[in-house]
């Protein structure tokens, strides 16, 4: 009988055929999606209506990255849930069987590869990159030395116009009190390494746009890290008559999406000279103030997009003299959710609510701009429905989309093989996106650096 490590029990999961190799499993249990390169045996199995992955890894290994997702999750990071292990198995004929750790999966969450595609914008390779970026700054913060950094070991939801990137794999990882110097360029030198070699692959297989380069991707990623780095914990000195920049340091991180809980303010003996220096940043300033007011949970960009419109609702309303909390619940009932509720039932796994809402936003804007008036909330989010929303991709799993690769409707890369998920579309088949037809296109020459100033600049000038 196979034992299982697990906070949090699912009895379901005594049924499974643990005496069979992962790589054996029945079809009838496993969900064809899509997923990053692993060195080890990978499924998604479906218990239910939940889905889980399934890594075949040895003991000690399992156990170390099922502690190390627990505490990560415990202080705040992007990461995926830790379920359970279950070790002890054995073979029909008595043969050991590597254990097993099971994870949540991320729901409306992609993998890279899925993001790339023939003619993919070079915008949407930026906004990964930056992704990954901030998920290794946030993660070195904490302590984590990640090991093992690439594309391949997270997951990406879309975040307002942006991405939020998700830590799936930290069997290499370490929790440290604080990194080294030494230990967070180990990481990026790691990143550095391992995507070069991930986007040589989706060059060479013809998903990679021809304008962007491998090499200057991969040098664009240390400069942004360490563009991001300096501001989150750099050193700033100034005058005895800047006072006001101690606050000003603190409202630039805000705006990164960053909390300040602690500042180590030096001035020199004879008061002219004032040292700052960050000491506890800690992430998910905007979610949350926004899970605080509202009860709504959601990724960063999403949770600043949400808390503008709450806002200028206020200022519309000429509110300002009205507790914070009372307009956040009047917000809450007659726009967020009169707007969500406006997606039908067949349509929900195309976006999660506040990645709808926020898209819904962006619509009214145009369409206010198309006709000259101001376009009502619930008009602009009907509007977006019928125009847009139909035709976008699932990225959520429900009991429609979870098909099991023996149901017809979708073609599998491999009958045999469900983890290596559903064919690619063909040239004739392409992808269509409207969100991405809205994307920008950038120069990648000009996007060596991560650009603070223009980030701060979009979050307080982006349409409400």
């Amino acid at each position: 009988m196979p034992r299982f490590l697990s906070a949090h029990p699912d009895s379901r999961l005594l049924a499974l055929p643990w005496s069979t190799p992962l790589e054996e499993w029945p079809t009838d249990l496993l969900v064809a999606l899509p997923r990053g390169i692993s060195r080890h045996v990978v499924r998604f199995i479906r218990v239910g209506e939940e889905v889980y992955a399934a890594k075949e890894v040895i003991e000690h290994l399992a156990v170390h990255e099922y502690r190390l997702l627990h505490d990560l999750r415990r202080l705040g990071a992007h990461g995926v849930e830790a379920l359970a292990v279950v070790s002890g198995r054995t073979s029909a004929t008595g043969q050991p069987l590597d254990p097993i750790l099971l994870t949540r999966h991320l729901s409306f969450s992609l993998p890279y590869r899925s993001l790339f595609h023939s003619g993919v914008r070079q915008e949407t390779v930026m906004r990964l990159i930056d992704a990954l970026v901030v998920l290794l700054a946030q993660l070195h913060l904490l302590g984590f030395l990640w090991g093992d950094v690439s594309l391949s070991n997270v997951l990406f939801r879309r975040d307002a116009d942006s991405f939020a990137a998700h830590l799936v794999d930290a069997e290499t990882g370490e929790l440290h009190e604080k990194l080294t110097d030494g230990q967070r360029l180990h990481d990026l030198t790691i990143a550095q390494t391992n995507l070069f070699g991930e986007f040589l692959d989706l060059e060479a297989g013809g998903l990679l746009d021809a304008s962007l380069d491998p090499l200057n991707l991969v040098q664009t990623i240390e400069n942004r890290y360490e563009e991001l780095w300096t501001e989150l914990t750099g050193v700033e000195e100034f005058t005895g008559s800047e006072l006001h920049r101690i606050e000003g340091r603190v409202r630039r991180l805000n705006a990164l999406g960053f909390d300040v809980a602690e500042l180590d303010i030096s001035t020199s003996p004879s008061g002219d000279k004032v040292r700052l220096q960050p000491k506890v940043v800690d992430v998910g300033h905007h979610p949350r103030r926004l899970l605080r007011l509202t009860g709504l949970d959601a990724e960063e960009n999403q949770a600043r997009r949400m808390l503008n419109d709450l806002d200028t609702y206020r200022a519309r309303n000429n509110w300002g003299h009205m507790d914070e909390a009372v307009v956040a619940h009047r917000w809450l009932t007659e726009c967020y959710e009169p707007t969500v509720a406006t997606i039908p039932a067949e349509l929900r796994g195309k976006r999660d609510n506040a990645q709808f809402f926020h898209e819904v936003l962006d619509h009214r804007w145009y369409q206010s701009q198309k006709f000259n008036r101001e376009v009502p909330l619930t008009e602009a989010a009907h509007s977006y429905v019928n125009e847009y929303l139909a035709g976008l991709p699932d990225e959520a799993l429900s009991s429609e989309s979870m098909l099991q690769v023996t149901q017809a409707g979708n073609t599998p890369n491999n009958p045999y093989d469900p983890s290596k998920g559903f064919a690619e579309p063909t040239d004739e088949i392409p992808i269509y996106d409207p969100w991405e037809d809205e994307a920008e296109e950038v120069d990648p020459a000009s996007a060596s650096v991560l650009d603070i100033a223009a980030l701060r600049a979009k979050a307080g000038d982006h349409p409400a």
